[in-house]
């Protein structure tokens, strides 16, 4: 399916209705579904081969076009879709979804197979099935492929309430928590992954519960709760998030893991998803209704008169600025979860980067490793930057003092530390945030492991 994202703020409630009006800002899209499963493990496997039902309609042409442009090493067998494409198109204002609306109505068509697809799973390192009840996880022969594949190959299925029940001896099956009460209502809360791996005849059960973690249960384990990281904190988007938990535990069985291992590296590496963006990070900009066009660097403004202009136009409709600074010389996982977090709180984000020469003076010779422009393009290019302008100065007081931002936000390796700029922050009315970064994340270790 193909998912859109329209983001925007809301300020007012419609005279027609109590409902808020939306002005939209940007639009994103990416595949969706079985789609965004492939494009997750692609992000880490080399050989990705995507087996999926389209209709030749603009949905549909649009997901071609996406995998074709933005993703040419997953290799999309395509499957006949009787109907139209789907498709999830998600308003939210400030970062929160305020209503989604689901169009196409397309189901699998019965038919035969392409023969490539049974050499496919003959090949193949894993299998996931990511069923979103429109057919083809229901199809008679590629059930029989799949059956047959789990003799030899891990199966890793990730049911739907309205899909097929998960063929027998399934690696691992993967309800969250909600569908898991669907399909086994009547099981208590701990014993529901081990009534549903003998229901469907599965090595092993995971009951996804989103922040908590995940329970398990396999031939040994009853009710193995594998608990997770802890809690994003703020507005974190989950979209994604159980494709990302599938993925994850299918490569790690085709590694050699046990179910356990995988499951637990899944509810790691499900929970770092949400925490460092989400879907948003696999998204590219689609052109805005009117003719602006947001696949060019003006996605998010730059310079400092444009990001200026930018602060004033939140200030007039009564928004909340957050601005942001440092070198950003590679941007790592913890740059990521640090911007997208600081996104969170408020309306708009600016991020503040230092010059070459101002990395220079705090770094030393040898920094930058990447230019400023280009460290400016790279921010630009995320979905929760509005706004990037390079300062000239070791520390971005000044500039402040012209944004004047209603929150200051620098990472946890700032805590306990006064910040120069602090006071410059909140005699403008504004706070200064410190946000906890992930450890052994930093652009000095990236620069001397390549070095």
């Amino acid at each position: 399916m193909l998912d859109v994202d329209v983001d925007g703020t809301a300020s007012r409630l419609s005279p027609e209705a109590p409902v808020p009006v939306v002005d939209p800002e940007r639009i994103w899209q990416r595949p969706g579904g079985a789609g965004l499963a492939a494009v997750l493990a692609a992000r880490e496997y080399p050989d990705v081969v995507l087996v999926t039902a389209t209709a030749d309609d603009a949905t549909g042409r649009s997901l071609a076009a996406i995998f074709a442009g933005d993703h040419p090493g997953i290799r999309v067998i395509e499957l006949p879709l009787c109907g139209g494409t789907l498709s999830k198109i998600r308003i939210r204002a400030g970062g929160q979804s305020v209503v989604r609306v689901d169009h196409g109505d397309g189901y699998a068509a019965v038919g035969r197979l392409p023969a490539e697809i049974s050499e496919l799973f003959g090949e193949a390192a894993a299998v996931c099935v990511a069923d979103y009840g429109h057919g083809v996880a229901s199809h008679e022969e590629l059930r029989s492929m799949l059956t047959a594949a789990t003799a030899r190959t891990p199966v890793v299925w990730d049911p739907h309430p309205r899909g097929a029940v998960p063929v027998p001896r399934c690696a691992l099956v993967t309800p969250n928590d909600a569908e898991a009460k669907i399909f086994a209502p009547s099981a208590g809360g701990g014993q529901r992954a081990d009534a549903l791996r003998r229901a469907w005849n599965s090595g092993a059960v995971t009951v996804t519960l989103g922040a908590g973690g995940a329970m398990f249960a396999d031939a040994r384990h009853a009710a193995q709760h594998i608990r997770g990281p802890g809690a994003a904190g703020g507005r974190s988007d989950t979209c994604g998030a159980g494709d990302r938990f599938a993925v994850a535990a299918a490569m790690a069985l085709a590694d050699g893991a046990d179910a356990l291992t995988a499951a637990t590296a899944a509810v790691t590496d499900a929970s770092r998803f949400v925490v460092t963006g989400g879907a948003a990070g696999v998204s590219s900009a689609m052109p805005m209704p009117g003719g602006i066009d947001l696949t060019t660097p003006g996605a998010a403004v730059t310079g400092m008169t444009a990001v200026t202009a930018l602060a004033q136009r939140v200030r007039r409709r009564g928004g909340t600025l957050v601005a942001t600074g440092g070198c950003f010389d590679l941007l790592h996982t913890g740059h990521v979860r640090l911007l997208r977090r600081a996104r969170d709180l408020g309306d708009a984000l600016v991020v503040l980067i230092n010059s070459d020469d101002s990395v220079r003076a705090l770094k030393g010779a040898g920094r930058p490793v990447v230019a400023a422009e280009d460290r400016a393009r790279v921010l630009a290019a995320l979905a929760c930057v509005d706004g990037v302008a390079i300062f000239h100065e070791t520390s971005p007081t000044a500039v402040l003092e012209r944004l004047r931002p209603d929150i200051w936000v620098k990472g946890g390796d700032y805590g306990g530390v006064e910040l120069p700029e602090a006071d410059t922050v909140r005699r403008n009315g504004g706070q200064v945030m410190v946000l906890p970064t992930i450890p052994g994340y930093s652009s000095s270790k990236l620069i001397a492991a390549v070095r």
